[in-house]
């Protein structure tokens, strides 16, 4: 009988250790907060870029993954690009920038 009781607590141990070893989040998901966080940096660059003279005429796209800020597009010159990841950086919360503007000719 003693033997069917520790059998039964090494059991129900086992498994609550299963348990919470499958809800742990993993690196390779991203988490609620993680995302908002993402979308308030990107709508931050945005609204940045749309309101600088220099740059709102151009179409910059902006995207954010833990925050790590991609800028893309065209703009005229490379004063542009370097102004465009200048704001970026600027923004709390962003990491680094990669910044794949490029130029027209």
């Amino acid at each position: 009988m003693k033997k069917r009781n520790i059998v039964i607590r090494y059991f129900v141990l086992v498994m609550l250790m299963v348990a919470f070893v499958a809800c742990d989040s993993t690196s390779k998901q991203e988490g609620a907060g993680e995302f908002v966080d993402d979308s308030v940096i990107t709508t931050k660059v945005k609204a940045l870029l749309a309101e600088d003279d220099f740059l709102k005429s151009f179409e910059i796209s902006v995207e954010t993954y833990k925050g790590t800020v991609q800028l893309s597009g065209f703009v005229d010159s490379q004063k542009a690009v370097d102004k465009a990841g200048e704001i970026a950086r600027g923004v709390k919360g962003v990491k680094s920038v990669k910044n794949n503007l490029n130029v027209k000719k």
